[in-house]
C-alpha cells in the first residue's frame, strides 16, 4: 500500500506539472496527500517539520550553486561568448556534419558550466542554419540539442559543474570526479547510442524527401559573423570552470583534511563540517566565480550596459530553478515519511 501512495503522489505532481501548474504550489500538496492518507493526524508536523526542513537544507546547500551558475550562464550570453562557441564549432564541423557539431557545441558549454537555458538561446540560431544548409529537417534540431544537453556532458563525464552532477556529492561523500572509469564508459555509450538514433532519423528523412521544410515558425535572425567574439577567446572561461573545478576537487581536501571547524567567537561553540561532503559543491562554486571574473574581464564593455537587467533575470531565473527543485526535494522527502510508516504498521 505504501509504494500505491507514493506512486500516486508523485503521479499527481508529474500531471499538474506537466499541465503547466506550479510545482512550488503542488509539491506540498501531493506530499502531505500521501502522509493525509497514511497519518492524517501528523499532516502540519510533517509540514513543518519535514517538508519545510528538507526544503531549506536543499537550498542552504545547493543554493550558490544555481545562483553562480545562472550568472555565469547569463553573462557568457550578452558578452557574445557563447555565440561565438557555438560559431566556432558550427564552422569546424560544417553541414556535413551538422548534428554531431550542434551536439559538441552543447556539451562543451554544458561541461564548461553554462546554464541549459543559455544552451537553448545561443545554440538554436546556429543549429537552424546548419540543419537549413544541410537539408536535415528542422524537427530533429531538439532532439539533438537535447543530445548534447542533457544527457553524458551533463551527468555521466566526471567533472560536470553541473547541479546534477553535484547534488549525489554531499549524500554520497564522493566528488565531481566520482566514477573515472564507468562514467566516460557510460558517457561514450549514451554519446554513441544518441548520434546513431539521429542518423538514423535522419536518413530516413532523406530516402522520404523531407528536407528542413517550410513556413515554419519562430526562425532564427541570419549570425552576423563579424560580429561575434573569437571563439578561442569565448572558449576561455569554459576552459577556467572545468580546469578550475577539477583542481579545487582534489586540493580542497588537502587543504582543510577530513573535517574542519569554524568558531564564530571564542565563546561560541565550534561548528564541525564534514569536507569530504563539501568539495563537489566548494569546488563548483569557486570554479563558477572563477568563470564569472574571466567573462568580466574580457567583456568588460559589453556587460556593463546590460549588467543590472541581465543579472536581474538570471537571478529570478535561479529563484524559480532551486525553489522548483527544492519543493521536489521536500516532497520526496515527506513522501518517503508516509511510506516508512504505511510499512511499519503493516509489519
Amino acid at each position: 500500500m505504501s509504494v500505491i501512495i507514493s506512486l500516486l503522489a508523485l503521479g499527481f505532481l508529474i500531471v499538474v506539472a506537466y499541465r503547466g501548474y506550479s510545482v512550488i504550489l503542488f509539491a506540498p500538496v501531493a506530499a502531505l496527500g500521501a502522509v493525509l492518507l497514511t497519518m492524517p493526524g501528523a499532516v502540519l508536523p510533517a509540514y513543518s517539520a519535514l517538508f519545510m526542513d528538507s526544503m531549506a537544507t536543499f537550498l542552504k546547500n545547493y543554493f550558490p550553486v544555481f545562483m553562480l551558475g545562472a550568472l555565469f550562464g547569463k553573462l557568457m550570453e550578452v558578452s557574445g561568448f557563447a555565440r561565438g562557441v557555438a560559431a566556432g564549432i558550427s564552422r569546424v564541423t560544417g553541414r556535413s556534419r551538422a548534428m554531431l557539431g550542434i551536439v559538441s557545441i552543447c556539451a562543451l558549454m554544458v561541461y564548461g558550466g553554462v546554464s541549459v537555458i543559455v544552451i537553448a538561446f545561443a545554440v538554436y540560431p546556429f543549429a537552424a542554419e546548419l540543419f537549413r544548409e544541410a537539408s536535415i529537417p528542422k524537427r530533429l534540431i531538439p532532439a539533438t540539442m537535447s543530445l548534447g544537453s542533457f544527457t553524458f556532458a551533463m551527468d555521466a563525464v566526471p567533472g560536470s559543474p553541473q547541479i546534477q552532477n553535484i547534488i549525489p556529492t554531499t549524500f554520497f561523500g564522493t566528488t565531481t570526479m566520482a566514477a573515472p572509469i564507468l562514467g566516460p564508459i557510460g558517457g561514450v555509450f549514451i554519446f554513441g547510442v544518441g548520434m546513431a538514433y539521429l542518423e538514423w532519423r535522419r536518413r530516413q528523412a532523406s530516402m522520404s524527401g523531407e528536407g528542413y521544410g517550410t513556413g515554419h515558425l519562430n526562425e532564427p535572425e541570419a549570425v552576423d559573423a563579424h560580429a561575434l567574439v573569437s571563439p578561442l577567446l569565448a572558449c576561455v572561461p569554459l576552459a577556467i570552470v572545468a580546469a578550475a573545478n577539477i583542481f579545487l576537487t582534489l586540493q580542497i581536501p588537502k587543504w582543510y583534511g577530513a573535517t574542519t571547524t569554524l568558531a564564530l567567537t571564542p565563546a561560541a561553540k565550534p561548528i564541525a563540517i564534514e569536507v569530504s561532503r563539501q568539495v563537489g559543491v566548494w569546488a563548483v562554486e569557486a570554479a563558477l566565480l572563477l568563470g564569472i571574473l574571466t567573462v568580466t574581464v574580457f567583456a568588460w564593455r559589453r556587460l556593463v550596459p546590460t549588467f543590472v537587467k541581465g543579472s536581474h533575470a538570471a537571478l529570478a531565473g535561479c529563484l524559480l530553478a532551486s525553489m522548483n527543485t527544492a519543493s521536489e526535494f521536500g516532497h520526496a522527502s515527506t513522501s518517503a515519511l508516509s511510506g516508512e510508516a504505511s510499512a511499519a504498521r503493516a509489519s
